[in-house]
Protein backbone atom coordinates (compact mmCIF):
# COMPACT_ATOMS: atom_id res chain seq x y z
CA UNK A 1 0.00 0.00 0.00
CA UNK A 2 1.35 3.31 -1.17
CA UNK A 3 2.38 5.60 1.78
CA UNK A 4 2.20 9.68 1.46
CA UNK A 5 5.06 11.41 2.78
CA UNK A 6 5.84 15.33 3.27
CA UNK A 7 8.78 16.90 3.31
CA UNK A 8 9.75 20.52 4.15
CA UNK A 9 13.28 21.55 3.37
CA UNK A 10 14.23 25.33 3.60
CA UNK A 11 17.58 27.55 2.31
CA UNK A 12 18.77 29.56 -0.53
CA UNK A 13 20.03 26.56 -2.37
CA UNK A 14 17.08 24.42 -2.56
CA UNK A 15 14.68 26.04 -5.40
CA UNK A 16 16.97 24.26 -7.72
CA UNK A 17 17.93 21.34 -6.15
CA UNK A 18 14.04 20.27 -5.65
CA UNK A 19 13.90 20.36 -9.33
CA UNK A 20 16.90 18.72 -10.38
CA UNK A 21 15.89 15.49 -12.43
CA UNK A 22 18.57 13.88 -9.75
CA UNK A 23 16.25 14.01 -7.24
CA UNK A 24 13.92 12.67 -9.31
CA UNK A 25 15.95 9.18 -9.82
CA UNK A 26 17.21 8.85 -6.31
CA UNK A 27 13.68 8.66 -5.22
CA UNK A 28 13.17 6.51 -7.30
CA UNK A 29 16.02 4.57 -6.40
CA UNK A 30 13.98 4.67 -3.04
CA UNK A 31 11.67 2.67 -3.85
CA UNK A 32 9.00 6.58 -4.59
CA UNK A 33 6.71 5.85 -7.52
CA UNK A 34 5.51 9.75 -7.87
CA UNK A 35 6.77 13.53 -6.59
CA UNK A 36 5.09 16.95 -6.57
CA UNK A 37 7.10 19.79 -5.62
CA UNK A 38 5.84 23.01 -4.22
CA UNK A 39 8.45 25.75 -4.49
CA UNK A 40 8.56 29.34 -2.91
CA UNK A 41 10.48 30.55 -6.29
CA UNK A 42 10.57 33.75 -8.36
CA UNK A 43 7.05 33.34 -10.01
CA UNK A 44 4.87 33.53 -6.63
CA UNK A 45 7.79 36.39 -5.12
CA UNK A 46 4.56 38.95 -4.79
CA UNK A 47 2.83 36.60 -2.57
CA UNK A 48 2.49 36.71 0.98
CA UNK A 49 3.97 34.27 3.19
CA UNK A 50 4.18 33.54 7.08
CA UNK A 51 7.20 31.60 8.91
CA UNK A 52 6.36 30.31 12.70
CA UNK A 53 9.82 29.25 13.15
CA UNK A 54 12.34 28.45 10.41
CA UNK A 55 11.34 29.48 7.13
CA UNK A 56 9.90 27.04 4.63
CA UNK A 57 11.44 27.16 0.71
CA UNK A 58 9.41 23.84 -0.16
CA UNK A 59 7.23 21.37 0.81
CA UNK A 60 7.81 17.81 -1.17
CA UNK A 61 5.38 15.01 -1.50
CA UNK A 62 6.65 11.77 -2.18
CA UNK A 63 4.25 8.17 -2.49
CA UNK A 64 6.20 5.16 -1.75
CA UNK A 65 5.64 1.79 -0.48
CA UNK A 66 8.86 1.36 0.81
CA UNK A 67 10.64 2.73 3.85
CA UNK A 68 10.69 6.53 4.86
CA UNK A 69 14.35 6.44 5.71
CA UNK A 70 15.75 6.15 2.17
CA UNK A 71 13.42 8.69 0.95
CA UNK A 72 14.42 11.70 3.68
CA UNK A 73 17.98 10.24 3.07
CA UNK A 74 18.06 10.97 -1.18
CA UNK A 75 15.84 14.52 -0.07
CA UNK A 76 18.69 15.37 2.30
CA UNK A 77 21.61 14.37 0.12
CA UNK A 78 20.23 16.12 -2.73
CA UNK A 79 18.77 19.44 -1.07
CA UNK A 80 22.18 19.72 1.83
CA UNK A 81 19.47 20.28 3.86
CA UNK A 82 17.95 18.03 6.77
CA UNK A 83 14.28 17.65 6.09
CA UNK A 84 11.34 17.41 8.19
CA UNK A 85 8.92 14.60 7.69
CA UNK A 86 6.09 13.60 7.97
CA UNK A 87 3.60 10.90 7.30
CA UNK A 88 0.24 12.22 6.54
CA UNK A 89 -3.59 10.84 5.43
CA UNK A 90 -4.43 12.44 2.11
CA UNK A 91 -8.25 13.82 1.45
CA UNK A 92 -8.63 15.63 -1.79
CA UNK A 93 -12.06 18.12 -1.17
CA UNK A 94 -11.06 20.06 -4.80
CA UNK A 95 -9.41 18.11 -7.54
CA UNK A 96 -6.18 20.21 -8.88
CA UNK A 97 -6.67 20.32 -12.61
CA UNK A 98 -4.16 17.68 -14.37
CA UNK A 99 -1.11 18.72 -15.66
CA UNK A 100 1.54 17.30 -17.27
CA UNK A 101 4.73 15.69 -15.99
CA UNK A 102 6.99 18.69 -15.31
CA UNK A 103 4.71 21.40 -16.46
CA UNK A 104 4.65 24.44 -13.65
CA UNK A 105 1.18 24.19 -12.75
CA UNK A 106 -0.63 27.92 -13.98
CA UNK A 107 -1.78 28.92 -10.26
CA UNK A 108 -0.51 30.07 -7.03
CA UNK A 109 -0.55 27.11 -4.66
CA UNK A 110 -0.71 27.97 -1.28
CA UNK A 111 0.91 25.42 1.40
CA UNK A 112 -0.55 25.90 4.97
CA UNK A 113 1.54 23.99 7.73
CA UNK A 114 -1.04 23.77 10.54
CA UNK A 115 -0.15 23.74 14.23
CA UNK A 116 -3.13 21.90 16.70
CA UNK A 117 -3.41 24.55 19.76
CA UNK A 118 -2.37 22.42 23.24
CA UNK A 119 -5.91 23.35 24.48
CA UNK A 120 -7.73 20.97 21.94
CA UNK A 121 -7.97 17.94 21.65
CA UNK A 122 -7.05 16.18 18.73
CA UNK A 123 -10.31 14.61 17.65
CA UNK A 124 -12.07 17.73 18.92
CA UNK A 125 -9.73 19.54 16.67
CA UNK A 126 -9.91 17.15 13.35
CA UNK A 127 -14.00 17.28 13.92
CA UNK A 128 -13.93 20.97 13.48
CA UNK A 129 -11.61 21.13 10.93
CA UNK A 130 -12.83 18.25 8.50
CA UNK A 131 -16.42 18.69 9.27
CA UNK A 132 -17.42 22.79 9.57
CA UNK A 133 -14.24 24.80 8.38
CA UNK A 134 -13.45 22.90 5.08
CA UNK A 135 -16.91 24.07 3.84
CA UNK A 136 -16.34 28.00 5.07
CA UNK A 137 -12.48 27.83 3.36
CA UNK A 138 -14.03 26.57 -0.22
CA UNK A 139 -16.97 28.95 -0.05
CA UNK A 140 -15.10 32.52 0.98
CA UNK A 141 -12.06 31.88 -1.20
CA UNK A 142 -11.68 31.64 -5.01
CA UNK A 143 -10.27 27.98 -4.66
CA UNK A 144 -9.48 26.00 -7.76
CA UNK A 145 -8.09 22.93 -5.61
CA UNK A 146 -8.52 21.98 -2.04
CA UNK A 147 -6.36 18.87 -0.76
CA UNK A 148 -6.18 18.32 2.84
CA UNK A 149 -3.12 16.25 4.96
CA UNK A 150 -3.41 15.05 8.27
CA UNK A 151 -0.36 14.22 9.66
CA UNK A 152 -0.14 10.84 11.39
CA UNK A 153 2.95 10.86 12.21
CA UNK A 154 6.15 13.48 12.43
CA UNK A 155 8.70 10.97 11.25
CA UNK A 156 11.99 12.96 11.94
CA UNK A 157 13.70 13.19 15.58
CA UNK A 158 13.15 17.35 16.67
CA UNK A 159 10.88 18.27 13.47
CA UNK A 160 7.96 20.51 14.28
CA UNK A 161 4.64 18.96 15.63
CA UNK A 162 2.18 19.93 12.65
CA UNK A 163 -1.62 19.22 13.04
CA UNK A 164 -2.06 18.98 9.07
CA UNK A 165 -0.89 21.15 5.68
CA UNK A 166 -3.35 22.21 3.63
CA UNK A 167 -2.65 22.96 -0.08
CA UNK A 168 -4.91 25.44 -2.11
CA UNK A 169 -4.81 26.57 -5.31
CA UNK A 170 -5.70 30.10 -6.18
CA UNK A 171 -5.55 32.14 -10.03
CA UNK A 172 -2.28 34.05 -10.42
CA UNK A 173 -3.62 37.40 -10.30
CA UNK A 174 -5.01 36.49 -6.42
CA UNK A 175 -1.31 37.80 -5.42
CA UNK A 176 -1.93 41.31 -6.24
CA UNK A 177 -5.98 41.29 -6.16
CA UNK A 178 -7.55 40.07 -2.43
CA UNK A 179 -11.11 40.44 -5.24
CA UNK A 180 -9.23 37.43 -7.34
CA UNK A 181 -7.72 35.67 -3.69
CA UNK A 182 -11.52 35.77 -2.50
CA UNK A 183 -13.43 35.57 -5.84
CA UNK A 184 -16.17 38.65 -4.34
CA UNK A 185 -15.81 39.93 -7.71
CA UNK A 186 -14.66 43.78 -6.69
CA UNK A 187 -17.23 44.00 -4.18
CA UNK A 188 -16.14 45.51 -1.52
CA UNK A 189 -18.50 44.41 1.13
CA UNK A 190 -18.78 40.74 -0.21
CA UNK A 191 -14.96 41.37 0.36
CA UNK A 192 -15.35 41.80 3.71
CA UNK A 193 -17.95 39.83 5.04
CA UNK A 194 -15.90 36.52 3.51
CA UNK A 195 -12.60 37.50 5.24
CA UNK A 196 -14.43 37.91 8.07
CA UNK A 197 -16.48 34.02 8.04
CA UNK A 198 -12.85 32.84 7.11
CA UNK A 199 -11.08 34.29 9.53
CA UNK A 200 -13.73 33.73 12.26
CA UNK A 201 -13.89 30.10 11.40
CA UNK A 202 -9.80 29.71 11.49
CA UNK A 203 -9.98 31.78 15.04
CA UNK A 204 -11.93 28.72 16.21
CA UNK A 205 -9.66 25.81 15.98
CA UNK A 206 -6.46 27.89 16.26
CA UNK A 207 -5.57 27.46 12.45
CA UNK A 208 -3.70 30.99 12.25
CA UNK A 209 -1.59 30.45 15.47
CA UNK A 210 1.68 29.42 14.60
CA UNK A 211 0.88 29.31 10.98
CA UNK A 212 3.12 28.39 8.44
CA UNK A 213 1.95 29.96 4.97
CA UNK A 214 4.44 28.78 1.81
CA UNK A 215 3.42 30.39 -1.25
CA UNK A 216 4.26 28.24 -4.38
CA UNK A 217 5.21 26.95 -7.79
CA UNK A 218 3.98 23.10 -8.23
CA UNK A 219 5.19 20.64 -10.23
CA UNK A 220 4.35 16.66 -10.37
CA UNK A 221 6.28 14.10 -11.56
CA UNK A 222 5.42 9.91 -12.16
CA UNK A 223 8.47 8.30 -11.11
Amino acid sequence: MSTKLMLTVGGDGVTAAVLDPALRAALAAAGASALQVNVDDEAVAPAMRLHAARPVTAVLSVWTEGEARPVIDAVAEATGVRPDAYRVTEIVRLDPRPVPDGRRADVLANMALLRRPPTMAQQDYLDYWMLEHTAVAIRTQNTAAYVQNIVDEVVTDGSPALAGIVEEHFPMAAMADPHEFYGSRGDDAELARRINELMASVAKFGAGDGLDLVPSSRYHWRL
